[in-house]
């Protein structure tokens, strides 16, 4: 009965888990369902990617330790990493396009200057501008062709889904449309701002690092620790297929998952909100 228990306690943290992700998900409801903006992986592939993890992880530790609740553990944790992993994955190739928008801003203002139209410019960044750039700016010549510039900056603004973005090419679709002599200051001053914006993000970026850092560490030690002490027959092992064991294997998921609560609140950085943008990431 105290297995049956705790299989379904653990059975409930899994859903409640999946749950809460889902319910993420159907919060940003303007969300293609084909594919997470700005990650070429769609939404299937995620979540089969979600569960494999989750279901081999369990059957690993389940073959080492032969202790249920202990498997479920680790494969609860596992099962969360691709969603961390996608997050990073998504907010590198972000920083990687907030670091090169001055350079690019820059970029733009010289064909400007030299008596180029802005979506001539725009296309021409789409070529030689910084490679971030050029990533997120390849398909807008044959956006702004079919569809018009204001639709193609609107649609590339999208895809990046970042609120540095959509300041930036909201500007630029206003300076398109009152457009004249103003241009050049627009863009001079959008590239000082801008640059301006991206240095306070780095400095607190790297203050939260190690905070961040420190709560994973502090979480996984102690069920790496656990594993290995269960992974061969003796009293370890047989005082977690007990009762009392499977008491404190639950005790301290409890624990840990309010100690990762309270660090990731402490430590969480506030996320600002895409006041332009049609879809949060």
């Amino acid at each position: 009965m105290v297995v049956v228990a705790a299989c379904a306690a653990s059975a409930l943290a899994a859903g409640l888990l999946v749950y809460q992700m889902a319910t993420r998900e159907r919060r940003s409801g303007r969300r293609s369902r084909e594919s997470l903006p700005g990650l070429d992986v769609s939404t299937y592939q995620f979540w089969a990617t979600v569960t494999g993890a989750g279901v081999v992880t369990y059957l690993v530790v389940f073959a080492v330790t032969e202790l249920v609740v202990v498997s479920l553990v680790p494969a609860l944790v596992v099962a969360t990493l691709p969603k961390a992993y996608f997050a990073r994955k998504r907010s590198q190739r972000v920083a990687r396009i907030q670091e090169a928008w001055p350079d690019g801003l820059r970029d733009l203002l010289s064909s400007v200057r030299s008596g180029a139209s802005l979506p001539t410019a725009i296309e021409n960044l789409a070529t030689f501008g910084p490679a971030p750039l050029r990533e997120a700016f390849g398909g807008f010549d044959v956006y702004s062709r079919s569809l018009g510039v204001v639709k193609a900056l609107e649609l590339v603004k999208d895809d990046i889904a970042d609120p540095t973005a959509d300041r930036i090419i909201e500007v630029l679709i206003l300076a398109y449309e009152r457009g004249g002599s103003v241009v050049p200051d627009i863009l001079d001053d959008l590239a000082e701002a801008t640059t301006r914006d991206l240095w306070t993000l780095e400095q607190v970026r790297t203050e939260a690092l190690e905070q961040k850092i420190n709560s994973r560490v502090v979480f996984v030690l102690p069920w790496l620790v656990l594993v290995a002490m269960t992974a061969r027959s003796g009293a370890f092992r047989d005082f977690y297929s007990t009762t009392a064991g499977l008491l404190v294997v639950v005790f301290g998921g409890v624990m840990s998952l309010i100690g990762v609560a309270i660090s990731s609140r402490l430590g969480a950085q506030p996320t600002e909100p895409r006041v332009f943008g049609g879809r949060e990431p």
